[in-house]
């Protein structure tokens, strides 16, 4: 076991390296994430203080996403947390498993988690970027990188794939409407049900409060954009309160 005192020098390093970062990745997501790993950990049976020692040390170094080294943040982050967890004489095998949760923590990277441990952090992981917060830090990123926030023909993708490089919305549709089902634990799933209804509604708001794209057909007509019921084309169609509302403008 990781004693407490050693979690809590652990803690002091990872939350001061994260403030560095943009709010959407610093130390307030760190909290975050470390807050649900020990909830989740606790609830499936899996060693909390791995668990917390790998989502406080998993943003040790952060690489913007506009950065070409992106792919790469995870490695580079369990590189620093392994030489951390050496020097506070963190046991060895609880040092490889803490690392390898934090080198495939990733949605981007696309791996499976190699330990329940690495499946904890990548449930918290993944929660933090759903729900209320997740729809403000893809916000704030979209405000450090400077990019718009809709297409504004098709800000839902009825036409076209999502390209969040592009537009923030679209970050919805390629990524945080595709989360829940990809979570590893049952609870982190209970845990997710009200964040997807969250993003949900926000979108269903967003499609009401959008300007319609105006066609000329033997006059005038508008369209209503279909609200991110699910990622990519053939996403749902808004609900009948937001048709009602597209359809009176």
């Amino acid at each position: 076991m990781i004693d407490d005192a050693t979690l809590e020098r652990l803690r002091t390093v990872g939350l001061a390296r994260a403030a560095r970062n943009g709010p959407a990745h610093d130390d307030g997501h760190v909290r975050r994430v470390a807050a649900l790993a020990e909830r989740i950990a606790a609830a499936e049976g899996v060693r909390t203080d791995l668990a917390v020692a790998a989502a406080l040390l998993h943003e040790l170094v952060h690489v913007p996403k506009d950065r070409p080294e992106r792919a790469r943040a995870g490695n580079l982050a369990a590189a620093e947390a392994e030489n951390l967890l050496l020097q506070h004489q963190v046991a060895r095998d609880d040092v490889g498993t803490i690392v390898g949760a934090i080198r495939d923590h990733s949605f981007s990277k696309g791996v499976a988690p190699g330990s329940r441990v690495a499946a904890v952090l990548q449930d918290a992981d993944r929660l933090d970027a759903m729900g209320a917060v997740g729809i403000a830090r893809c916000f704030a990123t979209t405000g450090e990188l400077g990019r718009p926030l809709v297409h504004p023909e098709d800000p839902f993708c009825r036409a076209r794939e999502p390209d969040d490089r592009r537009w923030a919305v679209d970050h919805f549709l390629r990524k945080l409407l595709r989360l829940e089902p990809r979570l590893h634990t049952a609870t982190a799933r209970g845990l997710a049900r009200p964040r997807v209804a969250a993003m949900r509604a926000f979108l269903e708001a967003l499609a009401a409060e959008l300007p319609l794209p105006e066609r000329s057909s033997g006059g005038v007509t508008a369209e209503a954009p279909r609200a991110a019921g699910s990622p990519g084309r053939g996403s749902k169609r808004p609900s009948k309160s937001a048709a009602r509302r597209s359809r009176s403008r």
